[in-house]
């Protein structure tokens, strides 16, 4: 009995220090000329449902982004969606995502060829939000980022390289999404274990400077904890 103890607590503490270790490795630094923004900086949002996390971007500031860097296949979504005064935009595998609205409609199976990296490519799911993504979504479920103008540039370019185009070298929209105003758009990229949406979600806010860590973004408490304790000074605060 002692010795199955021993090795028990032999293993938990080897698994504690593997995980902070692998926490401190993939660790990304930031990057100080973009992140904290100025007295000009955007608001945009980490939405999370539980799950899966996804971002939410002031349509305004979008639209003049992607207009300004000639993001040819986000200016078609900004279009689109240009009665609402948000969007929010998530990555994910294309048949485990468009089957799960909720985490009790989850499918283990579909959860499980997904990562193992054999689904049927990727989506974005896009929604159109009025007013402000607490109304929505909840003020517990959503962290507000200001992030720099330049910043958000480096983002959006980042979101347009994840979308896919059609034979006309437009956005391919693929039907309706899960909530709201809604689409699914077809998606570059491979989703698997080590690409996951959180990945995808800590790879834009890389791009605008703001520090993140992928090994704990595997999971979106992993990239909500790790965003409010790195960043927790530069934190939009809500009222």
């Amino acid at each position: 009995m002692r010795r199955a103890l021993r090795l028990i607590v032999s293993s938990s503490i080897a698994l504690l220090l593997l995980f902070a270790v692998a926490i401190v490795v993939t660790a990304r630094p930031g990057d100080s000329a973009l992140f904290p923004a100025g007295e000009d900086g955007l608001d945009i949002a980490l939405v999370s449902n539980g799950y899966h996390a996804g971002l939410a971007i002031p349509l305004p500031a979008l639209a003049s982004a992607a207009g300004g860097d000639r993001l040819t296949a986000l200016i078609p979504l900004a279009v689109r969606f240009q009665h609402y005064d948000w969007i929010e935009i998530g990555w994910g595998d294309a048949e485990f995502y468009r089957s799960t609205p909720t985490a009790l409609s989850m499918q283990w199976q579909l959860a499980l060829k997904a990562l193992a990296g054999q689904g049927n490519g990727s989506v974005l799911h896009v929604v159109g939000i009025e007013e402000r993504p607490e109304r929505q979504f909840g003020p517990a479920d959503v962290i507000r980022i200001k992030v720099s103008r330049s910043g958000l540039s480096r983002l959006l370019a980042r979101v347009e390289r994840s979308i896919a185009r059609g034979g006309d070298g437009q956005p391919e929209v693929l039907g309706l999404g899960l909530y709201g105003p809604s689409l699914f758009y077809r998606a570059a990229g491979d989703f698997n274990l080590f690409r996951v949406c959180n990945h995808w979600v800590a790879d834009l806010l890389d791009a605008a400077g703001v520090p993140t860590t992928p090994f704990a973004a595997i999971l979106p408490v992993g990239i909500v904890t790790d965003l409010k304790w790195r960043s927790a000074g530069a934190l939009s605060q809500v009222r």
